[in-house]
């Protein structure tokens, strides 16, 4: 039987370049960059609630590093360095050599260096914490948002959410619909290049964890502002323009695991941000704008295309009633 340090040894181990000591010590010795700022983020992931117990392990390791450099994208940070820590059930060799696949293989796409971490047994459960880079000053926050900015989001919105209904047997869709929205959901893309290319144009951002409605809020209510967004804006696949409208509206604005970026700019910027999209291959959808928030109100206001208001929604809250 492997130990826990064949395991290591054996999937996780890789020789870096950048930093001046990885995985194998008792901590990992990373030397800071002049004139720059370290945007360091963390997120785990837990059987049962992020991801369904069959779930392709391959996938499984592309999306653990996903989630986190689409918060490093949403601030506008060069993506360096990760440690990984994880909880299994057991030593699945098999499964965990699949599982680093699926990790490394994103993780050389963007530069990434595997620095360290830690095993143990127990549910399964995967923990990345990731660092990027960012000049001094440049990064893109959540607080920089004012009355009359234009509210955009990437890509396509409520795929995922769709997804996981196909996999519970709650939405029926064809084979292609299908295929594409589990793809969404298991095999998020972190629009790391849009976020680079944003510094200095958006007032603020943000990634699309928990969707559309609620994470817009939490810009608003950091940037002290309010958002309206046009429901009949909010761009959809063709898999998801084919449900009721009931579902639509529910998987795009508080389905969540989007991982696109929500963020804010000028509206004298219209022609440049829909020219950085182009230079990124993304399509950027105006999909509201931002106005001053009275005392009281709700950080979010869902309209239509007429400028009728609609019901509030939520996004997905942990530890809150579903949305």
């Amino acid at each position: 039987m492997s130990s826990e340090f064949d395991l290591i040894a054996r999937h996780f181990h890789r020789p870096v370049k950048r930093a001046v000591l990885g995985v194998g010590d008792d901590c990992a010795l990373l030397a800071p960059v002049q004139g720059q700022e370290m945007a360091v983020s963390t997120d785990m992931l837990v059987e049962g609630t992020h991801f369904l117990a069959d779930t392709d392990p391959r996938r499984l390791g592309h999306k653990t590093l996903a989630v986190n450099l689409s918060d490093l994208a949403a601030m506008g940070a060069v993506p360096r360095y990760a440690t990984l820590a994880l909880a299994v059930p057991d030593a699945r060799d098999a499964w965990l050599t699949h599982f680093a696949a699926g990790f490394f293989a994103l993780a050389n796409r963007h530069g990434v260096e595997l620095v360290g971490g830690d095993t143990t047994r127990g549910p399964l459960n995967l923990c990345v914490t990731i660092f990027g880079e960012v000049p001094c000053g440049q990064a893109i926050r959540r607080d920089g948002a004012v009355s009359g900015d234009d509210l955009w989001v990437s890509g396509t919105l409520g795929d995922a959410a769709l997804g996981l209904l196909a996999l519970r047997e709650e939405a029926s869709l064809g084979a292609a619909e299908r295929a594409f929205c589990i793809g969404r959901l298991e095999s998020p893309e972190p629009r790391v290049d849009l976020g680079l290319a944003l510094r200095g144009v958006a007032t603020s951002m943000i990634d699309l964890s928990d969707g559309l409605a609620g994470d817009a809020a939490h810009l608003a209510r950091a940037s002290g502002t309010a958002a309206r967004i046009n429901v009949d804006a909010v761009p959809l696949s063709f898999a998801l323009r084919g449900q009721p409208q009931a579902r639509r509206l529910r998987c795009a604005l508080a389905g969540g695991d989007d991982y696109e970026l929500c963020f804010t700019a000028a509206a004298d910027q219209r022609d440049l941000v829909v020219a950085i999209g182009r230079s990124v291959g993304l399509s950027l959808t105006r999909v509201g704008s931002m106005f001053e928030r009275a005392a009281g109100s709700a950080p979010v206001l869902l309209v239509d295309g007429d400028g009728r208001a609609l019901p509030a929604m939520r996004g997905y809250d942990h530890f809150g009633a579903p949305p």
